[in-house]
């Protein structure tokens, strides 16, 4: 039941920080957003039609036509999404004058866009729009889900041209790309992992100095060397970017000679992550 009353939380909070950015910063700049939202906010510069209502109307037809696609956790989340955002942008239609600075609001309007989308998502729950339609033309047609939402939001941007001239269409795009690196650094969080792979013929000897002073486990795989055909071993830990140098200190005090490679990882669950905060990223 907590969990429920938290996932709400960071929903009404996501949609309020969504809507705002629309009706503060987007509309009164003439400016719009991609997905559902963004199509009701072109109606509303064509017809002047409420792009509150607009969104409550279109979103429920597509939740209506495609509810059988999403998971039961994340029909149920989005059935409360759906009007919290609708309700959110309603309230605050024509509330503020244009800022008298399209660039300056093209990217916050991003910013708080891609903060909310991220809230939303983290939940588990969609916004019920093109994400919805993208899920049912890869289920029905076998279309790629990631460039269909990509299309999907283009294509209505593009609508856009004919009410908001190229301008305008050019800043929703910083808008766009703003929104987009904002909700993956909600959704990843301010703490990236990075995966190292260290090869070395004392891989066991830095794996114990790793788990004794820095408190994290460690994997030793074996392994064979292709070009000079021996047999040797890889250590793999998964760290954060603050551990790094530590890290790096460790391996050169052992071998010198290993042979390390470092990438990023998107998500980290269980083993040492899964541990107590007071246990994790302990350094002696």
């Amino acid at each position: 039941m907590s969990r429920f009353f938290r996932d709400l939380f960071m929903i009404m909070i996501g949609c309020l920080s969504y809507a705002l950015a629309l009706t503060l910063l987007a509309i009164p700049n003439n400016l719009t957003e991609g997905g559902v939202p963004g199509a009701a906010v072109i109606i509303h510069y064509a017809f002047g039609w409420s792009p509150g209502i607009v969104t409550f109307i279109l979103t429920s037809i597509i939740m209506i036509i495609g509810y059988k696609y999403l998971p039961k956790r994340a029909l149920f989340l989005s059935i409360l999404t759906v009007p919290f955002i609708s309700f959110f942008m309603y309230s605050t239609e024509n509330m503020v004058e244009s800022l008298g600075d399209p660039l300056t609001s093209a990217i916050f309007a991003g910013v708080f866009i891609g903060a909310g989308s991220g809230l939303i998502f983290r939940t588990g729950s969609t916004m019920g729009g093109t994400s919805l339609i993208a899920r049912m033309c890869h289920d029905m047609l076998g279309w790629d889900l990631v460039r269909t939402i990509f299309v999907l939001d283009i294509l209505i941007v593009l609508s856009g041209l004919v009410v908001m001239g190229p301008l305008n269409t050019m800043y929703t795009i910083i808008t766009l790309f703003v929104a987009k690196k904002a909700t993956d650094l909600v959704i990843e969080g301010l703490d990236p992992r990075k995966a190292v792979s260290i090869v070395s013929a004392k891989a066991p000897q830095i794996a114990d100095e790793v788990i004794q002073k820095m408190n994290i486990s460690v994997t030793v795989f074996k392994g064979y060397g292709g070009y000079l055909k021996e047999d040797t071993d890889m250590t793999y830990v998964i760290i954060n970017k603050f551990q790094l140098m530590h890290l790096k200190k460790i391996i050169s005090s052992i071998d010198e000679n290993a042979f390390v490679v470092i990438y990023d990882v998107r998500d980290v669950l269980g083993g040492s992550f899964s541990w107590d905060e007071t246990q994790k990223g302990n350094i002696k």
